[in-house]
């Protein structure tokens, strides 16, 4: 993946800390997924809602970058492939430290494994 791309914006922000649409549903997570053109913050596929699927679904931002500590590769929900580079996106690049996976922890039900996609 070049490190230009059409579809990239590498200087927006990421929304905040946690799936956007699960926070205000006081919703959990599995992973965090980040849209590389506008920033939005969606969960992943194996959390209860897709939120980072149905982002792309609404708005046609096919890029995303993991969200996750030590994670850094990008996914093309228009090609479905996965691309090991790409350009630095701004910053912060994941998620806090202290958020747990699956989390917030105060959100995730003890039956978590049982609600799964």
């Amino acid at each position: 993946m070049s490190k230009q791309i059409e579809g990239i914006d590498a200087a927006v922000a990421p929304s905040g800390p946690g799936c956007v649409e699960c926070d205000a549903a006081q919703g959990w997570w599995v992973h965090l997924r980040r849209c590389a053109q506008c920033g939005h913050v969606g969960c992943c596929d194996s959390s209860p809602s897709q939120h980072a699927t149905k982002h792309f679904k609404q708005t046609g931002h096919q890029f995303v970058q993991s969200y996750e500590p030590g994670e850094e590769w990008f996914w093309n929900y228009a090609t479905s492939e996965t691309y090991g580079e790409g350009p630095e996106l701004a910053a912060p690049r994941h998620h806090p430290l202290d958020q747990t996976v699956p989390g917030p922890r105060d959100r995730v039900p003890a039956d978590w494994q049982r609600h799964l996609n």
